[in-house]
């Protein structure tokens, strides 16, 4: 993991990012104390849409909106 300070961040963002596309981290200092780490980006995170889908007929499921129609809901959102 490298470290520059926050006038050589801002000066070469563009080639600190192009690193940490590659999978370093760099951590940011500022007179010398770190303050910010750039990383890359979680990609883990991301969840297949099927599983999403899944997920939100699972939460339809047993929800009503209690005798309110689909168009006075969207007539509510107008408002």
């Amino acid at each position: 993991m490298g470290s520059v300070g926050a006038y050589e961040a801002k000066t070469h963002l563009t080639q600190l990012l192009k690193r940490v596309a590659k999978g370093e981290k760099i951590t940011i200092t500022k007179h010398g104390v770190p303050v910010a780490t750039l990383q890359p980006a979680d990609s883990s995170i991301r969840v297949p849409v099927r599983d999403v889908v899944d997920q939100l007929k699972q939460f339809r499921h047993g929800k009503h909106p209690d005798g309110i129609s689909l168009r006075d809901m969207i007539e509510e959102g107008r408002r």
